[in-house]
Protein backbone atom coordinates (compact mmCIF):
# COMPACT_ATOMS: atom_id res chain seq x y z
CA UNK A 1 0.00 0.00 0.00
CA UNK A 2 1.84 3.14 -1.02
CA UNK A 3 -0.37 5.87 -1.37
CA UNK A 4 -3.59 6.63 0.87
CA UNK A 5 -5.73 9.39 0.31
CA UNK A 6 -7.70 11.55 3.47
CA UNK A 7 -10.60 14.24 2.48
CA UNK A 8 -10.28 16.78 4.86
CA UNK A 9 -12.49 19.54 6.08
CA UNK A 10 -9.97 20.48 9.29
CA UNK A 11 -13.00 18.86 11.61
CA UNK A 12 -12.39 16.32 14.72
CA UNK A 13 -14.20 13.79 12.36
CA UNK A 14 -11.45 14.29 9.94
CA UNK A 15 -8.29 14.07 12.45
CA UNK A 16 -9.82 10.70 13.42
CA UNK A 17 -9.78 9.76 9.63
CA UNK A 18 -6.04 11.40 9.18
CA UNK A 19 -4.92 9.03 12.85
CA UNK A 20 -6.02 6.27 11.28
CA UNK A 21 -4.47 6.76 7.76
CA UNK A 22 -1.49 7.48 9.99
CA UNK A 23 -1.50 4.17 11.66
CA UNK A 24 -1.94 2.18 8.48
CA UNK A 25 1.09 4.03 6.51
CA UNK A 26 3.46 3.22 9.53
CA UNK A 27 2.29 -0.15 9.24
CA UNK A 28 2.45 -0.46 4.94
CA UNK A 29 5.50 2.67 4.77
CA UNK A 30 2.64 4.34 2.64
CA UNK A 31 2.78 8.51 1.62
CA UNK A 32 -0.47 10.17 3.39
CA UNK A 33 -1.86 12.89 0.81
CA UNK A 34 -4.05 14.92 2.60
CA UNK A 35 -6.60 16.91 0.86
CA UNK A 36 -8.80 19.85 1.47
CA UNK A 37 -11.11 21.41 -1.14
CA UNK A 38 -11.69 25.30 -1.32
CA UNK A 39 -15.52 25.99 -0.49
CA UNK A 40 -15.39 29.10 -3.17
CA UNK A 41 -18.92 30.75 -3.20
CA UNK A 42 -20.63 30.40 -6.19
CA UNK A 43 -20.53 34.37 -6.71
CA UNK A 44 -16.97 34.39 -7.46
CA UNK A 45 -17.14 32.80 -10.70
CA UNK A 46 -19.31 35.59 -11.56
CA UNK A 47 -16.77 38.11 -10.26
CA UNK A 48 -13.80 39.83 -11.86
CA UNK A 49 -10.68 38.27 -12.53
CA UNK A 50 -8.98 40.43 -10.09
CA UNK A 51 -11.74 39.80 -7.62
CA UNK A 52 -11.90 35.99 -8.52
CA UNK A 53 -7.65 36.03 -7.72
CA UNK A 54 -7.70 38.04 -4.36
CA UNK A 55 -10.36 35.66 -2.75
CA UNK A 56 -8.50 32.32 -3.81
CA UNK A 57 -5.87 33.90 -3.02
CA UNK A 58 -6.86 34.60 0.34
CA UNK A 59 -8.84 31.25 1.12
CA UNK A 60 -5.10 29.32 -0.01
CA UNK A 61 -3.66 31.77 3.03
CA UNK A 62 -5.90 30.86 5.43
CA UNK A 63 -6.17 26.86 4.43
CA UNK A 64 -2.05 26.48 4.45
CA UNK A 65 -2.29 28.05 7.98
CA UNK A 66 -5.02 25.22 8.74
CA UNK A 67 -2.82 22.79 7.39
CA UNK A 68 0.23 23.87 9.45
CA UNK A 69 -1.45 23.34 12.49
CA UNK A 70 -3.73 20.18 11.39
CA UNK A 71 -0.92 18.39 10.51
CA UNK A 72 1.28 19.10 13.59
CA UNK A 73 0.97 15.80 15.25
CA UNK A 74 3.14 13.31 16.90
CA UNK A 75 1.31 10.29 15.02
CA UNK A 76 2.71 11.85 11.74
CA UNK A 77 5.95 11.75 12.66
CA UNK A 78 8.12 9.38 10.12
CA UNK A 79 5.38 9.78 7.72
CA UNK A 80 5.34 11.28 4.24
CA UNK A 81 2.57 13.93 4.77
CA UNK A 82 1.68 15.80 1.51
CA UNK A 83 -0.59 18.42 2.25
CA UNK A 84 -3.00 18.98 -1.15
CA UNK A 85 -5.37 22.23 -2.19
CA UNK A 86 -8.02 21.61 -4.69
CA UNK A 87 -9.90 24.99 -5.33
CA UNK A 88 -13.61 22.89 -6.19
CA UNK A 89 -15.89 21.36 -3.42
CA UNK A 90 -16.46 18.50 -5.93
CA UNK A 91 -16.66 15.84 -3.83
CA UNK A 92 -15.86 13.04 -6.77
CA UNK A 93 -12.99 14.70 -7.29
CA UNK A 94 -11.68 12.96 -4.78
CA UNK A 95 -12.20 9.50 -6.69
CA UNK A 96 -10.55 11.71 -9.92
CA UNK A 97 -7.16 12.22 -8.12
CA UNK A 98 -7.20 9.22 -6.30
CA UNK A 99 -7.33 7.16 -9.59
CA UNK A 100 -4.38 10.00 -11.21
CA UNK A 101 -2.36 9.64 -7.90
CA UNK A 102 -2.74 5.51 -8.09
CA UNK A 103 -3.89 5.78 -4.43
CA UNK A 104 -4.60 2.63 -2.71
CA UNK A 105 -7.21 4.09 -0.09
CA UNK A 106 -9.29 6.66 0.90
CA UNK A 107 -9.74 7.33 4.17
CA UNK A 108 -12.40 9.81 5.64
CA UNK A 109 -14.16 10.64 8.43
CA UNK A 110 -17.74 11.42 9.01
CA UNK A 111 -20.34 12.15 11.75
CA UNK A 112 -23.09 10.16 9.91
CA UNK A 113 -26.66 10.74 8.61
CA UNK A 114 -27.97 13.15 11.32
CA UNK A 115 -25.32 15.72 11.59
CA UNK A 116 -24.83 18.30 9.11
CA UNK A 117 -21.63 20.11 9.83
CA UNK A 118 -18.61 20.26 7.93
CA UNK A 119 -17.72 19.18 4.36
CA UNK A 120 -17.75 14.95 4.52
CA UNK A 121 -20.95 14.57 6.32
CA UNK A 122 -24.55 12.92 5.35
CA UNK A 123 -25.33 12.70 2.27
CA UNK A 124 -21.90 14.38 1.33
CA UNK A 125 -20.42 11.18 2.88
CA UNK A 126 -22.62 8.75 0.17
CA UNK A 127 -21.54 10.72 -2.52
CA UNK A 128 -17.85 9.83 -1.79
CA UNK A 129 -18.89 6.02 -1.22
CA UNK A 130 -21.62 6.34 -4.73
CA UNK A 131 -18.12 7.64 -7.07
CA UNK A 132 -15.11 6.04 -5.54
CA UNK A 133 -13.48 3.69 -7.80
CA UNK A 134 -11.14 3.55 -5.25
CA UNK A 135 -10.79 1.46 -1.86
CA UNK A 136 -12.60 3.73 0.82
CA UNK A 137 -12.48 3.65 4.66
CA UNK A 138 -14.61 5.81 6.23
CA UNK A 139 -14.22 5.72 10.21
CA UNK A 140 -16.47 7.98 12.89
CA UNK A 141 -14.53 7.63 15.90
CA UNK A 142 -10.21 7.54 16.75
CA UNK A 143 -8.89 4.62 16.21
CA UNK A 144 -8.25 2.24 19.38
CA UNK A 145 -5.89 0.22 16.72
CA UNK A 146 -6.06 -1.06 13.16
CA UNK A 147 -4.43 -4.09 14.21
CA UNK A 148 -8.54 -5.46 13.67
CA UNK A 149 -9.24 -8.80 14.98
CA UNK A 150 -12.55 -9.90 12.64
CA UNK A 151 -13.81 -8.25 9.41
CA UNK A 152 -16.62 -9.29 8.12
CA UNK A 153 -17.27 -8.71 3.97
CA UNK A 154 -20.67 -8.64 2.68
CA UNK A 155 -21.06 -9.58 -0.62
CA UNK A 156 -23.84 -11.63 -3.44
CA UNK A 157 -20.98 -13.98 -4.01
CA UNK A 158 -21.95 -12.85 -7.74
CA UNK A 159 -19.61 -13.57 -10.84
CA UNK A 160 -19.38 -9.52 -11.25
CA UNK A 161 -18.19 -9.45 -7.57
CA UNK A 162 -14.97 -11.50 -8.15
CA UNK A 163 -12.31 -8.94 -8.65
CA UNK A 164 -13.85 -6.35 -5.83
CA UNK A 165 -13.83 -9.49 -3.16
CA UNK A 166 -10.22 -10.58 -4.17
CA UNK A 167 -8.94 -6.96 -3.42
CA UNK A 168 -11.38 -6.88 -0.27
CA UNK A 169 -9.88 -9.63 0.89
CA UNK A 170 -5.79 -8.87 -0.07
CA UNK A 171 -6.46 -5.35 2.00
CA UNK A 172 -8.44 -6.76 5.21
CA UNK A 173 -6.24 -9.85 5.35
CA UNK A 174 -3.21 -7.24 6.11
CA UNK A 175 -5.44 -5.32 8.48
CA UNK A 176 -6.98 -8.31 10.37
CA UNK A 177 -6.39 -11.88 11.93
CA UNK A 178 -9.41 -13.12 10.45
CA UNK A 179 -11.53 -12.33 7.28
CA UNK A 180 -15.48 -13.73 6.89
CA UNK A 181 -17.60 -13.15 3.67
CA UNK A 182 -20.70 -12.76 4.66
CA UNK A 183 -23.79 -13.08 2.31
CA UNK A 184 -27.57 -12.49 3.25
CA UNK A 185 -30.37 -14.39 1.63
CA UNK A 186 -33.47 -12.30 1.80
CA UNK A 187 -36.91 -13.16 1.09
CA UNK A 188 -39.25 -12.72 -2.18
CA UNK A 189 -37.61 -12.30 -5.80
CA UNK A 190 -34.12 -12.17 -4.26
CA UNK A 191 -34.60 -15.81 -1.95
CA UNK A 192 -31.45 -18.35 -3.31
CA UNK A 193 -32.06 -22.07 -1.94
CA UNK A 194 -29.46 -23.82 -0.10
CA UNK A 195 -28.20 -25.28 -3.63
CA UNK A 196 -28.18 -22.55 -5.22
CA UNK A 197 -26.40 -20.63 -2.49
CA UNK A 198 -23.40 -23.33 -2.28
CA UNK A 199 -22.77 -23.22 -5.48
CA UNK A 200 -22.35 -19.52 -5.97
CA UNK A 201 -20.03 -19.82 -2.55
CA UNK A 202 -17.96 -22.55 -4.41
CA UNK A 203 -17.68 -20.36 -8.12
CA UNK A 204 -17.15 -17.57 -6.56
CA UNK A 205 -14.28 -19.18 -4.10
CA UNK A 206 -12.72 -21.01 -7.25
CA UNK A 207 -12.00 -17.72 -9.47
CA UNK A 208 -11.07 -15.76 -6.83
CA UNK A 209 -8.17 -18.87 -5.77
CA UNK A 210 -9.47 -18.57 -2.26
CA UNK A 211 -10.83 -21.92 -1.42
CA UNK A 212 -8.70 -21.76 1.65
CA UNK A 213 -11.41 -19.33 3.38
CA UNK A 214 -14.17 -21.96 2.62
CA UNK A 215 -14.84 -22.25 6.48
CA UNK A 216 -14.53 -18.42 6.11
CA UNK A 217 -17.91 -18.19 4.42
CA UNK A 218 -21.16 -17.22 6.25
CA UNK A 219 -24.40 -17.31 5.22
CA UNK A 220 -28.16 -16.13 7.14
CA UNK A 221 -31.16 -14.89 6.26
CA UNK A 222 -33.14 -11.67 7.02
CA UNK A 223 -35.41 -8.97 5.46
CA UNK A 224 -32.95 -5.98 5.64
CA UNK A 225 -29.29 -6.32 4.11
CA UNK A 226 -28.11 -3.16 6.87
CA UNK A 227 -29.82 -4.88 9.94
CA UNK A 228 -28.89 -7.84 9.06
CA UNK A 229 -24.85 -6.78 8.80
CA UNK A 230 -25.21 -4.65 11.65
CA UNK A 231 -26.87 -7.70 13.62
CA UNK A 232 -23.83 -10.25 12.59
CA UNK A 233 -21.27 -7.57 13.71
CA UNK A 234 -22.87 -7.11 16.63
CA UNK A 235 -23.22 -10.58 17.49
CA UNK A 236 -19.88 -11.90 16.27
CA UNK A 237 -17.84 -8.85 18.20
CA UNK A 238 -16.95 -7.75 14.30
CA UNK A 239 -14.11 -4.67 14.72
CA UNK A 240 -14.43 -3.50 10.95
CA UNK A 241 -17.18 -4.16 7.92
CA UNK A 242 -16.25 -4.51 4.44
CA UNK A 243 -18.64 -3.89 1.61
CA UNK A 244 -18.71 -5.32 -2.07
CA UNK A 245 -20.72 -2.00 -3.43
CA UNK A 246 -22.18 -1.43 -7.06
CA UNK A 247 -21.77 2.26 -6.76
CA UNK A 248 -25.25 3.73 -7.58
CA UNK A 249 -27.16 0.91 -6.81
CA UNK A 250 -25.81 0.01 -3.18
CA UNK A 251 -24.10 -3.34 -2.17
CA UNK A 252 -24.84 -5.06 -5.26
CA UNK A 253 -27.68 -5.30 -7.92
CA UNK A 254 -29.45 -7.83 -6.02
CA UNK A 255 -30.02 -6.16 -3.15
CA UNK A 256 -30.68 -1.93 -4.71
CA UNK A 257 -31.44 1.06 -3.20
CA UNK A 258 -28.23 2.63 -1.46
CA UNK A 259 -27.19 -0.26 1.01
CA UNK A 260 -23.80 0.98 1.10
CA UNK A 261 -24.17 4.79 1.73
CA UNK A 262 -26.79 4.18 4.24
CA UNK A 263 -24.89 1.60 6.19
CA UNK A 264 -21.94 3.59 5.87
CA UNK A 265 -24.26 6.61 7.96
CA UNK A 266 -25.44 4.22 10.58
CA UNK A 267 -22.65 2.33 11.31
CA UNK A 268 -20.77 2.87 14.19
CA UNK A 269 -17.76 0.80 13.10
CA UNK A 270 -15.01 0.88 10.80
CA UNK A 271 -16.49 0.51 7.04
CA UNK A 272 -14.80 -0.12 4.28
CA UNK A 273 -15.99 -0.41 0.44
CA UNK A 274 -15.13 -1.83 -2.53
CA UNK A 275 -16.52 -1.15 -5.59
CA UNK A 276 -17.51 -3.97 -8.19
Amino acid sequence: MKKIIIPVDFSQHSEYALETAAAIAKKHNSELIVMHMLELSESIFSTSSTERNDETAFMLMLTNKKFESFLDKPYLEGITVTPMIKSHKVLKEVDQVASELKADLVVMGSRGHNDYEGVFLGSNTEKVVRHSETPLLVVKSKPESIDFEHIVIATDFSPDSASAVNTAIELLSDLSKKVTLLHINLPNAHFLSTDEIEERVSNLLTMTNRKDLKNNVALISDYNVEEAILGYADKHSIDAIGMITHGRTGLNHLFGGSISEDLVNHSKLPVFTFKM
